[in-house]
């Protein structure tokens, strides 16, 4: 019986173990699933708690939102001068608070339909919105597509910054948020329409309407609104000032906006996009500012560093530029005295002033044109007019490079290359003489002769690696400046001769500070490339001396060691007068807008006299110091020769005497190859020492008689080309 019950109780045991085997084979994947399910459950809530609680200890941090309606734009971004005075206050022309039933429907349509389509049906944030822009910028791999409503925006101008971080889209999604919940719709875009900036120092649609149109807003037309409408997306890009065709487009994507969204009509839409965009000149803009086409070219600068032009006016930055502030102050005064005395008045007869440091690139005179109020258009950096014989420089530089002398001698006579027969505007001509003279007296056919013999692919070489990006010509005309160039670049090119061979990048901003004192952005030393040979920046500047001393120049004399050249082009549309001493070279443009005939005007009158005022300020605290060159002596003796090298005798110069016509040259624009003679540039952070530019110029020991150094008595000179 004992046995039967011990089998009984094996038998069972076995039984439950067989049971409870198959029980876990059966069950051991579903358990392992729930186990998983309930292990990623139990830690995603866990993280969404600390995420949770972690975003409203951030949150918490935010701004209160509170007293909307009082607020004011806190704009206290400023500029200053090397000297430390004050040149620019950022703030706005007005701000007229206007309510929203004064604003133009059709205005606030242009808005919404730009900015913001579904403004009256979301709550601060648009979620579709998001997730369409964020398809679109990960398709495109970069930020192609915003995604920011009206609240958001607002959010932005009245308590964030526009530094483009997730922490900041946080923050502005839920302070979005909590204005949504503060304020209405309609209270919401009246503010909106009140603060957003506008460009050219507006705050609000109604100042803008006064800076661009001098209208109120009742006044304003539909294209007019829309072109108001298409600015908060980019106000200096779309400025009408500055961009006038990009603000066009912008204007007429904003009345297609709007005739998608049904808010005008096919007629309305076809009428508006064909209207002519007729600007204010608002003189009263700019009261406070010393310096404005400077301050617009700071801004750009600013821009390319990173900052947003919204942020810039409302950051509350600090901004140390380089601008020498009496000489700007003189520059502004000496444009209009001379102008004025010479009777250019009219808002077309116009000027510009560029100044910089040929050593460190710092910007010391900038003036794009006589009167901000009257025109923004920037003429140091926008404009494009020829130079006339101010261009003759590079063209002897390019001669210097391939070996010819200050000595020798160049044939003052009439002369034809291929059809181009240059004259002399006097008429009168000289026979053979030396090239150092032929500059100075600004000879034409004396520079048709020399670039014949060293090339005009030479020339425009050596044009572009001195920095001329504007396209030149591939003819001879070039060589009396017959091809447009920018100021800015043209006087940078000059720099070149002023310190040895360098060209030295220019600069403007110093430092930027934040509104707690902290440094953003020091500027490094300028960037410099060494692009000429300083025997050949000597040979330029002795010979450009002799135009202050004795030639068509002689209006610009400051006193002390100086070089520079004048130039005037056809019928006196344009005149310029650069030059330069060891420290600071200058750049003077006038001339009319619509490129009118302006009679008895030369470079060697109203720029040139231009030019004396303002360099005798910048260089009040430099002393006379003369250019770190061995002494050049000119002569009438070919330097080492017994007698000189007359330029074109040659029986094969370089284009043989024909116009060569730009299918024998096709690449000329495009080539990156530099002079022939020329030496290989090379980026520097520091310009030559003086010892290095003794070195690199030693005297030879051939005798020279009759010798005229560059430091002598004004040398006798025939009748000036025109004062050209």
């Amino acid at each position: 019986m004992s046995s039967s019950y011990d089998r009984y109780k094996r038998q069972r045991a076995a039984r439950e173990i067989a049971r409870e085997n198959i029980s876990r084979r059966g069950r051991k994947p579903e358990n392992k699933f729930f186990y998983n399910l309930k292990m990623f459950v139990l830690t995603s809530t866990a993280l969404c708690l600390a995420g949770f609680v972690a975003l409203n200890l951030y949150l918490s941090s935010l701004p209160p939102i509170e007293n909307l309606e009082d607020f004011k734009p806190n704009i206290v971004t400023k500029f200053y001068s090397e000297d430390g005075e004050v040149i620019k206050t950022f703030t706005a022309y007005t701000y007229d608070k206007v309510e929203l039933k004064d604003v133009p429907e059709t205005l606030q349509q242009a808005l919404i339909a730009t900015e913001d389509k579904n403004f009256y049906h979301h709550h601060g944030y648009d979620i579709l919105g998001i997730a369409r822009s964020s398809i679109q910028n990960v398709i495109a791999r970069q930020a192609v597509q915003g995604a920011s409503t009206l609240t958001q925006q607002l959010a932005r101008i009245l308590f964030l910054s526009n530094e483009r971080t997730l922490t900041r889209k946080i923050k502005e999604l839920e302070v979005a948020a909590r204005i949504e919940k503060t304020i209405s719709k309609d209270q919401i875009l009246e503010m909106y329409l009140n603060n957003v900036y506008l460009g050219a120092g507006a705050y609000g649609v109604s100042a803008a309407s006064k800076i661009y149109f001098n209208k109120k807003l009742s006044q304003l037309t539909l294209p007019e609104q829309a072109l108001i409408a298409g600015l908060p997306q980019a106000p200096s890009v779309y400025n009408p000032y500055h961009n006038k065709e990009l603000a066009i487009q912008r204007r007429n994507q904003v009345l297609k906006r709007m005739l998608t969204m049904k808010y005008i009509t096919e007629d309305e839409y076809n009428k508006a996009i064909k209207a002519d965009v007729r600007l204010s000149s608002v003189p009263q803009i700019y009261t406070t500012n010393k310096a404005p086409y400077f301050s617009d070219y700071v801004v750009r600068e600013m821009e390319k560093l990173g900052f947003e032009e919204t942020d810039i006016i409302h950051g509350g930055y600090k901004v140390i530029t380089t601008l020498d502030s009496k000489a700007q102050e003189k520059a502004n005064e000496a444009i209009l005295n001379n102008m004025r005395a010479f009777g250019l008045g009219g808002a077309s007869r116009q000027a510009a002033v560029f100044s910089f440091s040929p050593i460190d690139g710092r910007i010391l005179v900038y003036a794009g044109g006589k009167n901000y109020g009257e025109s923004q258009y920037d003429r140091v950096t926008q404009a494009v007019r020829p130079p006339g014989s101010a261009f003759k420089p590079i063209v002897y530089a390019a001669a210097m490079e391939k070996g010819i002398s200050p000595n020798d001698l160049v044939d003052d006579s009439p002369i034809t290359i291929g059809t181009w027969s240059p004259r002399n505007s006097s008429r009168h001509y000289r026979g053979k003489i030396p090239v150092y003279k032929a500059l100075m007296v600004s000879s034409n056919v004396c520079a048709a002769r020399i670039i014949q013999d060293v090339g005009i692919r030479s020339v425009i070489q050596l044009a572009k690696v001195l920095g001329l990006t504007t396209p030149l010509q591939y003819d001879y005309t070039i060589a009396l400046g017959s091809n447009g160039v920018k100021l800015f670049e043209f006087v940078r090119a000059y720099g070149a001769f002023a310190n040895g061979g360098y060209v030295v990048q220019p600069y403007a901003i110093e430092r930027i500070e934040d509104s707690r004192g902290r440094v953003l952005y020091r500027a490094g030393k300028a960037k410099s490339s060494h692009q000429i040979s300083l025997k050949t920046a000597a040979e330029m500047t002795a010979m450009m001396k002799t135009v202050i001393l004795s030639g068509t120049g002689t209006a610009a004399n400051i006193g002390k060691p100086a070089a520079g050249k004048t130039g005037t082009t056809d019928d006196s549309r344009d005149a310029y007068f650069v030059g330069y001493t060891p420290d600071i070279v200058t750049g003077v443009w006038v001339g009319d807008d619509n490129n009118k005939k302006i009679p008895g005007l030369y470079g060697g009158t109203v720029p040139a006299r231009i030019w004396k005022d303002i360099m005798t300020v910048a260089t009040r605290d430099l002393g006379d110091r003369d250019f770190d060159y061995p002494e050049i002596e000119l002569t009438n003796y070919h330097k080492g020769f017994g007698k000189p090298k007359v330029i074109g005798d040659d029986e094969n110069p370089s284009n043989e005497g024909r116009t060569v016509t730009p299918a024998e040259a096709p690449a000329v624009e495009n080539n990156s190859e530099e002079p022939a003679s020329a030496p290989t540039a090379s980026t520097k952070e520091v310009s030559p020492t003086v010892e290095t530019k003794q070195a690199a110029l030693k005297p030879q020991s051939a005798p020279v008689p009759q010798k005229t150094t560059s430091k002598a008595a004004p040398i006798p000179m025939a009748v000036p080309e025109g004062m050209r």
